[in-house]
């Protein structure tokens, strides 16, 4: 980490629809979401990293590994989770924010560099987030995978679970891209977006990032190389275990 720079912010909680107490899981000996913060802490550009949490449990458990944890209310996404939290710990405006969701243990300290590189450029979007390419044509259908579409100065015109663009001769040169759920904002912007009421896209899609969209905000895209899992079911838990015990 570095002596001053951003500020990671990992919303974590015990449900889950399809794994159920994933933050907790330790059959790695390390609980899942302690090896997102250590992930995170690799990062250059970051200075802090702090899990919130509505569950005691794991406050308890990230601060008995030397990770800083702060207790919050229940809410309905990681965003409004991240508001409470950067509002508690009593972070200013202009303090760069990175939301590094709780299920990510193998996200690359590079990927977050460029989120919040990207925020820093000189068009300044309220939000920065990152995409990778598509490769397979079962990713690109599959409703899971949620892809961006960019604009010529990389920010961001859509997202969706449905299969865009749609290139529809097959000679436009385009290659999707899959959303990578990484956001970099003001503490400032955080406050904004919790003031900003739900829209019909953001209902329709079940993506949050909507919502900024649809209230005329702007979100900055980079584009990088990432491998990184997300875990979203026992099954995908197992395979980690796999890898860490491989080295």
């Amino acid at each position: 980490m570095s002596s001053s720079g951003a500020i990671v912010i990992v919303p974590a909680r015990m449900g889950s629809t399809r794994f159920p107490g994933k933050a907790l899981k330790d059959d790695t000996g390390l609980p899942l979401v302690v090896h997102v913060a250590h992930a995170a802490a690799r990062a250059e550009t970051v200075s802090r990293v702090v899990v919130a949490a509505e569950d005691q449990d794991i406050i308890d458990a990230v601060r008995e590994h030397g990770i800083e944890g702060v207790l919050t209310g229940v809410h309905p996404n990681g965003t409004s989770r991240m508001h409470e939290a950067s509002v508690l710990l009593g972070l200013d405006d202009q303090a760069v924010v990175v939301n590094v969701q709780g299920d990510e243990p193998e996200i690359e300290p590079e990927v977050i560099d460029a989120g919040v590189a990207r925020l820093r450029q000189d068009d300044a979007p309220h939000v920065a987030t990152l995409a990778s390419p598509i490769s397979d044509l079962a990713g690109f259908r599959d409703p899971n995978v949620v892809k961006v579409v960019t604009d010529t100065r990389g920010r961001a015109l859509y997202f969706s679970r449905a299969p865009v663009p749609c290139d529809r001769d097959g000679d436009g040169g385009v290659t999707p891209s899959r959303h990578v759920g990484l956001y970099v904002y003001t503490a400032g912007f955080l406050r904004t977006y919790s003031s900003l009421p739900e829209t019909p896209l953001e209902r329709a899609e079940k993506l949050e990032q909507l919502r900024v969209l649809e209230h005329g905000y702007s979100i900055g895209v980079a584009l990088v190389e990432s491998a990184h899992p997300g875990i979203d079911t026992p099954e995908q838990y197992a395979a980690f275990v796999e890898r860490v015990r491989k080295g």
